[in-house]
């Protein structure tokens, strides 16, 4: 018989159950599935786009539909938990993550693999929020720290290790092994939390508003839609500018719902506080960029440079590096000269890296871009660690849950745009620049749609100009990607420096993610 704890019984209470640090390693195998498909999906791109036929649009859907859909449920994914049982929706989460991981390794198509990367949005959804709150009926205090450095750790972990896994799935099987490779770590979850983890719930919890939902999820959805249309449809075509419309009127109408309630589901009054909305802006910045370049670099690294999966995904190696060495680093800067002066500092480096990666040209070579990537990997984390730590450390503490949760969900549509614009925006710089001059009609659309598919054409036509145009095309896309995120970078950087709040350094620190919930 299952044991359920009440949310409001005593933490110290907590019995130490001896099982309890393998229900931990169960959890981890869990957030290190959610951190690879952050991430693998990117190096497979490329060969699904071969493969598929999906042209540049379709690829940034294939990344955006689980982004968007995890944004658009995290918070009401916790209140299910809250309210239902978090280990009966943990659960849940798990098997939705499952079936869609079997549907995306069986697609035969792109619509059914953007349907599948939406349900394991669902799914992570669940399981993100719901794992890092059922450890407090697992760990006394003296524990718990340690139990949520460690979670947090494997789902930080999985974002590197996503790209050489998914290089070398591709090496050795299909495409669909990205998906199924989820498909063991993800059984043994819901083994082990079916038969290790206690049930908890709070009574109290409130109900889950299903229209304030439906409302986060159409405007968001609506708003990516149009910005990936937009490159190939004109940003003038009437579908394009009604999307844009109704995601307006979508957000309009979320905002005066979620201000008139009293017990919203996001608290957006939390956006009055200074150094919350400012430091929540910084990271969103970081996410942003990093879902752009992990959306734009494979492409680079496979087509114009000519390596395969495995290779493309060793060759991200230097951004995730500087990445997880800036993150371990953060902290100590941050406690001697404050987060602005990091932050600002940080996102002065990212623009520096990015503008330095806007030079790129065919003859620089994997050295060049290696050196960019890592000094990008240590900026976007030296930005991104004390941004989040400054933006909590912003709440009192009885607004730690919503105002955590509101973090997250920004951050999310932070990654969901980066993709949308900076991928819409490559779309249209490359098409401006490739030479289809002297193929046929149909030759010429299929060469526009992406620079794999440019390749396609010029192999079957033995056409080396079509090819060397196509690269020349991407580059130039990319340039103009990386230019934006340097210009975007160095402003926000000024714009920290002048108006983030000057506190105590200490104040940078973050609390523990497991004990940041209402």
């Amino acid at each position: 018989m299952v044991t359920v704890i009440k949310q409001d019984s005593p933490r110290d209470s907590v019995q130490r159950d001896p099982r309890r640090w393998w229900a931990l390693g169960a959890l981890v195998a869990s957030m290190l599935v959610l951190g690879f498909d952050m991430t693998i999906l990117n190096v497979a791109l490329p060969t699904m786009a071969a493969d598929l036929g999906a042209d540049t649009g379709q690829q940034q859907w294939m990344a955006d539909s689980y982004v968007v859909v995890f944004a658009a449920l995290m918070l009401p994914a916790g209140l299910l938990g809250d309210r239902f049982g978090r280990r009966r929706m943990l659960i849940a989460g798990l098997a939705v993550f499952l079936a869609g991981s079997l549907v995306g390794a069986l697609a035969s198509d792109v619509a059914w693999v953007i349907g599948a990367r939406a349900l394991m949005g669902v799914g992570a959804a669940l399981v993100m929020p719901l794992a890092l709150s059922v450890l407090p009926s697992l760990f006394a205090p003296d524990e718990r720290t340690k139990a949520v450095g460690i979670i947090s750790a494997a789902s930080a972990v999985g974002m590197p290790l996503g790209p050489i896994l998914g290089g070398w799935l591709l090496d050795h099987f299909w495409w669909g092994s990205v998906f199924l490779v989820n498909v063991p770590m993800v059984a043994i979850g819901i083994t082990a939390c079916l038969f290790l983890l206690p049930e908890t719930r709070d009574p109290a919890s409130p109900r889950v508003d299903v229209v304030s939902t439906a409302l986060t999820a159409a405007g968001l959805g609506a708003l990516v839609y149009a910005i990936i249309e937009a490159p190939h449809r004109g940003w003038t075509d009437p579908v394009v500018l009604v999307l844009f419309a109704a995601s307006v009127a979508l957000v309009t109408a979320l905002v005066l719902r979620e201000r008139r309630s009293e017990r919203p589901l996001l608290d957006l009054t939390l956006l009055a506080r200074r150094g919350f909305l400012l430091n929540t802006l910084a990271a969103t910045l970081g996410m942003f960029v990093l879902s752009g370049l992990m959306f734009v670099l494979p492409q680079y690294l496979q087509a114009v440079l000519g390596n395969d999966a495995l290779g493309t995904g060793v060759r991200l190696l230097p951004m995730m590096a500087g990445m997880l060495a800036a993150a371990k680093c953060a902290q100590p800067l941050v406690t001697r000269f404050g987060p602005p002066t990091v932050i600002s500092a940080a996102l002065t480096v990212l623009a520096f890296a990015a503008l330095l990666g806007s030079r790129t040209t065919a003859d620089s070579g994997y050295g060049f871009t290696a050196l960019w990537l890592g000094i990008a990997g240590a900026g976007f984390s030296f930005a991104l660690v004390p941004a989040m730590g400054a933006a909590l450390s912003a709440l009192p503490a009885d607004r730690a849950g919503s105002g955590s949760g509101l973090l997250m969900t920004v951050r999310q549509v932070g990654g969901a745009l980066g993709i949308a614009l900076l991928g819409a925006l490559l779309a249209g710089a490359y098409g401006s620049r490739l030479d289809t001059a002297g193929l046929s009609g149909p030759a010429a659309d299929t060469a526009q749609d992406s620079v794999l598919a440019a390749h396609a054409v010029a192999t079957k036509l033995g056409d080396h100009a079509l090819a060397s145009s196509a690269n020349t095309a991407y580059l130039h896309g990319m340039n103009v990607v990386l230019l934006v995120v340097g210009v975007a970078s160095l402003v926000t950087a000024l714009l920290a420096a002048a108006l983030l709040p000057r506190t105590a350094p200490s104040a940078g620190v973050a609390p523990a993610p497991g004990d940041a919930r209402e």
